[in-house]
């Protein structure tokens, strides 16, 4: 399984998107400072994740999000998207491969 994750900074109005096999391992690592892009914005938080069991659809909408349309997206959808305690966004793909967001 790939997770494609959004880290929101606890220090301010920063995000970083990546992916990875193991949510909770990377954000340790993020926060620990080992991730050069994102020590000097410690500490994280995950804002939102999306699974895929497919890796190149993983590689692939990572790709996207960090495009300028996808971080337009990513800032209407996931970024701000308000949610209840203890509860992220969940996205789907449709039967004809969009990508919609579950609240």
């Amino acid at each position: 399984m790939k997770y494609v994750y959004i880290l929101q900074s606890l220090a301010g109005e920063h995000f970083y998107t990546g992916i990875t096999d193991d949510l909770d391992a990377r954000l340790s690592k993020h926060n620990a400072g080992a991730e050069t892009h994102t020590s000097k914005f410690r500490p994280w938080s995950i804002k939102s994740y999306i699974a895929f069991a497919d890796e190149a659809r993983a590689i692939a909408f990572e790709k996207y999000l960090k495009s300028g349309s996808g971080r337009a997206f990513a800032k209407a959808r996931l970024y701000f998207a308000r949610h209840g305690p203890g509860r992220r966004p969940t996205t789907e793909f449709t039967a004809d491969n969009q990508l919609k967001l579950r609240e």
